[in-house]
């Protein structure tokens, strides 16, 4: 990698800034933010995946809410809104939605307080000077798009188990409304995404391309419009439920579920397009008199870890070393679950790839943290000839600066691992029609749970796998 020029960095902190933040400045902030001891910068030197092993693996045993403590705990730190989203989440799974509830809402104001933040505060110029020395992990996280999306989704599911119809309703709407607004931002920033692609950033997007499939964005979930559409539905808003349908299958077209949706409702409301559907996925399946239904969401594993991959190089004999997050290009694909216990087999259907949202919010971040990564190098290099110079003029002690340099450059090279590492890999959905009484329905070879149908109801199933476990959440609407 070439080396770059100091308007790189000064696109960072500003000029007036920049001249007034030497090499030493920069060094002492490093050291400090380096030797500082708690979870405050715990993945600046600890990639967050290894951080968050031990609470995945609890979330596949029958206690997963056994380290919950430990992620409250983190929220004041410079990770917060991630633990929080962690920990939402745990309690999510754990069947405690109030307390989820609480950790939805702290991740929500961190978001808010993000936005809000109009311009660059002391201790933004503080983190970005860090990232220079040590690594992007010294930045607050603040998370992409599509996580925001997924704790107003999230959060809604908290309101609806908890008897707040209303309350979901609020939620999602504000999901959608995420959707929209994140996309707008994207398409604003686009520019300048083309401008900075290279080579190397290329390559690099192509493979992840690669990985992603048909999902082209991280910000457009048809399981965030779906969740939408259905709570709509359900709650006795059709046309609200309709576009929502029709914004899922613009993303995910051949759902079944999604299909059989959507002819449905055109039939129901009378829409144009009801024969285009019914000539396409055929005519709209309706409850026989006394009928419930039971609609089906299940969630499957874990999104993938980020991985990293570092390049060591040398700029003037001295090695320094950049380290990029990236994932795994191969990806073993996920079976559709099969629900027994219904009277007939009932196969569930994707209706999104959570994995893929999250590679797509990596290639869309890339090219910005390519500049940075590139502001480091040149940092990090004049940080070197720094202490050589002045090692030098104490005579025999430029050696070993520089070696205790290229060491301390090689070990704060962290590429930025962190992300919500406790949402699902993919989420699918089943729809069926079936007779009222009580049900024992098991997904592949999980113990039973039993669900209740209604006549002219609906039994709304949440089933999350994590790992060895199979967690059933029912409500009647």
């Amino acid at each position: 990698m070439k080396p770059v020029h100091l308007n790189v960095i000064s696109r960072v902190f500003g000029s007036e800034k920049l001249r007034c933040l030497t090499m030493t400045k920069l060094l002492s902030i490093g050291l400090i933010c380096f030797t500082l001891s708690g979870c405050a910068y715990n993945s600046v030197l600890i990639n967050y995946p290894s951080q968050i092993a031990p609470i995945k693996q609890q979330l596949a045993s029958p206690t997963p809410s056994a380290k919950l403590s430990e992620l409250a705990g983190e929220i004041d730190t410079n990770d917060g809104l991630l633990y929080a989203q962690e920990a939402g989440r745990v309690a999510q799974v754990s069947g405690d939605f109030e307390a989820s509830k609480t950790y939805y809402q702290a991740a929500i104001e961190a978001y808010k307080a993000f936005d809000d933040r109009a311009t660059i505060s002391a201790s933004d110029l503080t983190a970005t000077a860090s990232s220079l020395v040590l690594n992007d992990n010294a930045i607050p996280y603040r998370g992409p798009g599509y996580e925001r999306i997924m704790v107003h989704q999230y959060q809604a599911f908290n309101y609806l188990f908890s008897g707040d119809a209303q309350g979901a309703l609020v939620e999602v709407r504000r999901s959608n409304q995420l959707q929209a607004s994140e996309q707008a931002r994207y398409q604003k920033s686009q520019k300048s995404v083309r401008a900075m692609a290279n080579g190397t950033i290329d390559a690099e997007i192509n493979k992840l391309d690669q990985a992603t499939g048909t999902v082209t964005s991280s910000f457009l979930n048809a399981y965030s419009y779906y969740t939408t559409g259905l709570l709509h539905e359900l709650l006795g808003e059709p046309n609200d439920a309709y576009i929502d349908y029709r914004k899922a299958a613009q993303i995910t077209p051949n759902n079944k579920y999604l299909q059989q949706d959507l002819v449905r409702l055109a039939k129901q409301l009378s829409m144009p397009q009801y024969d285009e559907f019914k000539r396409r996925w055929g005519d709209a399946v309706l409850p026989k008199n006394g009928q419930g239904q039971v609609v089906m969401v299940v969630e499957k594993g874990f999104v993938p870890e980020k991985q990293s991959l570092t390049v060591p190089f040398t700029i003037d004999g001295n090695w320094q070393t950049v380290s990029l997050a990236t994932y795994q290009p191969h990806r073993q694909a996920i079976q559709p679950s099969t629900v027994q216990g219904l009277g007939t087999v009932l196969k569930a259907e994707p209706i999104a790839n959570i994995d893929a949202l999250a590679i797509n919010a990596l290639k869309e971040d890339l090219p910005a943290a390519l500049v940075r990564q590139a502001a480091r190098v040149y940092t990090k290099s004049e940080m070197t000839r720094s202490v050589e110079s002045g090692s030098k003029r104490r005579n025999n002690e430029a050696d070993a600066a520089a070696i205790l340099m290229q060491i301390f450059n090689v070990v704060t090279e962290q590429a930025d691992r962190r992300s919500w590492l406790t949402l699902p890999r993919q989420a699918q959905i089943a729809r069926q029609y079936i007779e009222p009484g009580e049900y024992q329905i098991r997904l592949g070879n999980s113990p039973a749970a039993k669900i209740d149908v209604k006549p002219n109801r609906a039994t709304l199933i949440w089933v999350i796998e994590t790992g060895n476990q199979t967690r059933f959440y029912s409500i009647i609407i």
